[in-house]
């Protein structure tokens, strides 16, 4: 029988969203509730200040449906005189959780789009290069902590109208995207990342190495 397929929405609010159609779905939001109406699990955490409480390598797919924007870029300890790095350290959680080759599916306003500074709650702006601080080849995030690598599989500007925006699309909605992107309605930034980790029989191999 194949193994059951997870994932993981982030800020889900009421009802976790399940892009690619998983058999089991948990949803995270910083007001905790035990369950939703479609059977999805979820757990109540502020991802600004906390880790993503799962276990290495538990989903294969994790998405972000107008979410990162709310994660500050950086974050001040005037008592210790220290900073941290809020949004980088949720780009490690999120490659933590994932299982080699697993998936994030996120969907921010960005850039120059003026639905990226509307709303005063708006901290972390994206544009469409801020993924090279977590995809290769450059991982700039490294200078900043981020202790992930994802591969880009597709960045594309939408209208932020449906769960999920098919890698191929029929002529109908190439038609509509088009109309949308001359009318300036595509406000959103589609990232669609692949994490990029050794599998266990992989690090498995390494480690033995290592130690032989």
């Amino acid at each position: 029988m194949p193994e059951q397929r997870t994932h993981l929405d982030l800020g889900c609010g009421l009802k976790p969203k399940n892009p690619y159609g998983y058999e089991t779905l948990f949803g995270i939001d910083i007001r905790a509730r035990e369950a939703d109406p479609s059977g999805a699990t979820v757990i109540g955490a502020n991802l600004a200040t906390q880790p993503i409480p799962f276990a290495d390598d538990s989903f294969d797919s994790v998405s972000a449906y107008d979410f990162f924007e709310h994660i500050p870029r950086v974050a001040l300890d005037y008592a210790s005189n220290t900073s941290r790095f809020p949004f980088v350290e949720l780009m490690s959680e999120i490659w933590r959780v994932l299982k080699p080759d697993g998936l994030l599916y996120a969907i921010t306003p960005a850039f120059p789009s003026e639905k990226a500074l509307r709303d005063p709650t708006h901290v972390n702006i994206i544009t469409r290069k801020t993924h090279r601080y977590f995809t290769q080849p450059d991982v700039l995030g490294r200078m900043y902590g981020f202790k992930g690598q994802f591969q880009l599989v597709r960045q594309a500007w939408v209208h932020p109208r449906d769960a999920y925006e098919p890698m191929n699309p029929g002529i109908g909605r190439r038609l509509r995207n088009l109309t949308e992107r001359l009318s300036g309605e595509q406000s959103h930034l589609i990232w669609e990342l692949k994490a990029v980790k050794d599998t266990p029989r992989q690090a498995a191999a390494a480690a033995a190495v290592a130690h032989s």
